[in-house]
């Protein structure tokens, strides 16, 4: 059985800054993302442009435009495409990282999943050994986390 799932930018240019994209294709196999996260991501030369055109990342257009202008009320486009991709697909998984995106995934009763999360399954599989050294250099490389979530995900990993 295919495994279905849509992801935001942000958890690719996030695994991609540490050179760990190869996490997403062994816990997904496949990782789909609509037209405007990929132009998002190769709109500048940086974290994610080349990993964004691996053999496993698949780009689909969205087909029901719809509540885009709804969603846009509160998301950017990448995050409202996202999620409609993910429902239109009957996706098993998305991947948002962005606390309003993840919210409006949740009540639109879709299984989501944060970068952080990714990486806790990632240790829990034995894809990596410790988490705290990726996400201290994902940090150094940009990405910003409340201590309280810093803290509470380095419990749940056993680091701490």
């Amino acid at each position: 059985m295919i495994n279905i799932t849509v992801s935001n930018a942000t958890p690719i240019i996030s695994l991609s800054s540490v050179e760990r994209i190869d996490i997403l294709e062994n816990l997904f196999s496949q990782i789909i993302i609509s037209e405007t996260v990929y132009k998002e991501i190769k709109a500048k030369n940086s974290y994610g442009y080349h990993e964004v055109d691996l053999p496993f990342i698949k780009v689909m257009p969205v087909n029901n435009k719809l509540y885009l202008d709804l969603l846009l009320n509160q998301l950017d486009q990448g995050e409202a495409e996202t999620i409609i991709l993910a429902k239109e697909l009957n996706a098993d998984n998305v991947i948002i990282d962005e606390n309003i995106g993840y919210r409006i995934a949740k009540n639109a009763d879709l299984n989501v999943i944060r970068t952080l999360s990714i990486l806790l399954k990632a240790k829990q599989s034995g894809l990596i050994a410790a988490l705290q050294p990726l996400l201290d250099e994902m940090i150094v490389k940009g990405r910003w986390y409340s201590k309280d979530v810093y803290n509470a995900v380095l419990i749940k990993a056993g680091e701490v």
